[in-house]
Formats: structure tokens, C-alpha cells, sequence
């Protein structure tokens, strides 16, 4: 699976409009922030957590942080851990940095933290550690299927 191309088929077929830069490879959200010239809460974090040998894909703004026990209170669960890189590969076909916030196109739950949602835009890396796309936070959260929820700090 080409990760890019799938969500940039999806966003066309459903015709919102979206912006795509390539940049040099970047690793955390700070170098993020710096190479697309955004800020850093327009960044959206899309982390995959396992419980009960489950996974679930939590979007949060890349200026937070996940609030675990918030989180598992959302799962209903007393064990909630994030993935391996191998098991976020095995899972979203991409390396930890470079997951989208399309956990849906990988049969994954997502949950979107509230922090995300009072953005006008986001940016995020789609699929590859060199590539970001931006859009309306109101169009990702009409073509995701998710569930929102706060779990920030």
C-alpha cells in the first residue's frame, strides 16, 4: 500500500481540497513545524496504542501530549501501551514520525483529542517522513471515521 496516494485518492474522490509538500526527511513535530513554516499545534500526532492485543490510532495537536490514564478511561481498559515500531509498520505500512491521522484506512479506531479539532488547519505526514499535507481540520473530520474525545495535556 502506497499510503500517500491513498489518502490522496480519498480526498479527491470526495473532492477537499488539500495541499502537499515534500521537504527534507523530518523526524520529530518540531522539525515538522520548522520545515513547513506552520506552528506547532497545527501538527497533527497520530500515535498508535495497543490494548488487549488491539490497536487504536489516537490524533492529538503535536503541541500536546497523550494523557494515558484519560485514554484508557475512553477504552475502558487498564492496560494501554503505545505500538513497537514494527508493529506500527505492521499495521500502517509506514515508520513511526510518518503515520497519518487516517487510522481508518488501516482498519484502526480512531480517537481525535479535541486539540486537533479547534484547528483551523493541520498538517501531517502522509506516509513518508518527507512528504506533509495540509487541510481544513473540518474536512479530516468529515472524511475520517472517528471518534471525538479529549485525551490531551
Amino acid at each position: 500500500m502506497e499510503v500517500f496516494e491513498e489518502i490522496r485518492k480519498r480526498l479527491a474522490s470526495k473532492g477537499i481540497p488539500f495541499k502537499t509538500m515534500t521537504h527534507e526527511p523530518v523526524f520529530t513535530s518540531e522539525e515538522a513545524a520548522r520545515v513547513r513554516g506552520t506552528t506547532l499545534e497545527s501538527g497533527a500526532k497520530a500515535m498508535v496504542l495497543r490494548s488487549g492485543g488491539k490497536f487504536y490510532m489516537f490524533v492529538i495537536s503535536a503541541a500536546k501530549k497523550i494523557d494515558m490514564r484519560k485514554a484508557k478511561k475512553i477504552l475502558g481498559t487498564k492496560s494501554l501501551s503505545f505500538a513497537t515500531p514494527e508493529e506500527v509498520f505492521q499495521n500502517c505500512h509506514c515508520e513511526i514520525g510518518a503515520v497519518p491521522p487516517f487510522g481508518d484506512l488501516f482498519g484502526l479506531e480512531v480517537f481525535v483529542d479535541e486539540s486537533v479539532a479547534g484547528q483551523e488547519t493541520m498538517n501531517f505526514n502522509a506516509g513518508r517522513h518527507d512528504t506533509s499535507m495540509q487541510m481544513e481540520s473540518k474536512d479530516y473530520l468529515k472524511v475520517v471515521k472517528h471518534r471525538l474525545s479529549s485525551f490531551s495535556e
